[in-house]
C-alpha cells in the first residue's frame, strides 16, 4: 500500500474542476495507493519521458493527473488539460500530508 500526498497545487487546480471531473479523479487517486505504476481497467497510466524525478500521468477523462512515486510515497503534483505540455510541470516543494487519501477526497 502507498501513502498518497496531494500538493497545494493540485489542490487548488481540483477544486476549479466541475464536480463530475471531481469524483472520477478522486476514484482514480484512490487506485494509485493500491498500484500507481500499472494502468487496469479505468486506470491509464504511463510514465513521463525525460523526466527527473521520474513523472507519471495518469489519464481521466480530458483530464490528466501527474504524480511521482518515491519508495511508498506517490506525490500527486497537479491536474491539467488534455493539450497542455508537460515540460513545465514541477513539484510545489511544499506537500500537504494526507494520511489516507480518502480524507482529502
Amino acid at each position: 500500500m502507498y501513502r498518497v500526498l496531494i500538493s497545494r497545487t493540485f489542490q487548488k487546480q481540483f477544486h476549479r474542476l466541475p464536480i463530475a471531473t471531481q469524483e472520477r479523479i478522486r476514484l482514480s487517486i484512490a487506485g494509485l495507493g493500491e498500484d500507481p505504476y500499472r494502468s487496469r481497467p479505468g486506470t491509464d497510466i504511463k510514465p513521463l519521458r525525460h523526466t527527473v524525478p521520474q513523472k507519471f500521468r495518469l489519464r481521466v477523462g480530458g483530464y490528466r493527473v501527474i504524480y511521482t512515486v518515491d519508495y511508498d510515497t506517490v506525490r500527486v503534483i497537479e491536474v491539467m488539460t488534455r493539450g497542455r505540455e508537460y515540460s513545465g510541470v514541477r513539484e510545489d516543494g511544499v506537500q500537504v500530508i494526507i494520511d489516507s487519501v480518502t480524507n482529502f477526497l
